[in-house]
């Protein structure tokens, strides 16, 4: 699959990324249970559908096959003194697809999403242990803000991380 970068010109490497459609919700709910300890519930994943912040990542495939989704972003933006305030709320890459550009892919078009609406800012909240995603988030531009002690439902902390647009 081709899609254009955020800096320049189409790339093969590049997973296209496009809206969710209601014929993604099962690969999406799976590729949910296979990266978090208490995945959403397939009925919250689809309370989404609407939201023009839920993106899936597509890898093409060289053996003629369908394009794979690789993985999935929700966000969207809530009401915050007169300007929307942008909110990460999911965001997961099927195992077989992590560190190939794919999480990239979708929060770089999420924050373009987000930035459409006028909001001034994202946050989201990632888990204190989650070292991978903290890393990307920083390398996006996030900025660790606050942390709620038991956020999960296994008492793990969240860190609330912002990122101005």
């Amino acid at each position: 699959m081709t899609t254009v970068a955020p800096d320049g010109p189409e790339t093969p490497d590049t997973p296209a990324v496009r809206r969710a459609v209601r014929a993604d919700l099962i690969e999406i709910h799976r590729i949910e249970q296979a990266s978090f300890p208490q995945p959403w519930p397939f009925s919250a994943l689809e309370s989404y559908l609407d939201e023009t912040g839920f993106l899936v990542a597509e890898t093409g495939n060289d053996d003629g096959n369908p394009p794979a989704v690789a993985g999935y972003v929700i966000a969207d933006t809530v009401p915050n003194h007169g300007t929307p305030l942008g909110h990460i709320k999911d965001l997961a890459v099927r195992p077989t697809y992590r560190r190939q550009g794919v999480a990239s892919a979708l929060l770089t078009r999420a924050l373009e999403v987000i930035g459409e609406t006028g909001a001034g800012s994202v946050k989201l909240e990632v888990r204190a242990d989650n070292d991978g995603a903290r890393k990307l988030y920083r390398r996006f531009g996030f900025e660790h803000r606050k942390t709620i002690p038991n956020y999960y439902s296994n008492g793990e902390d969240a860190l609330v991380m912002v990122r101005l647009l």
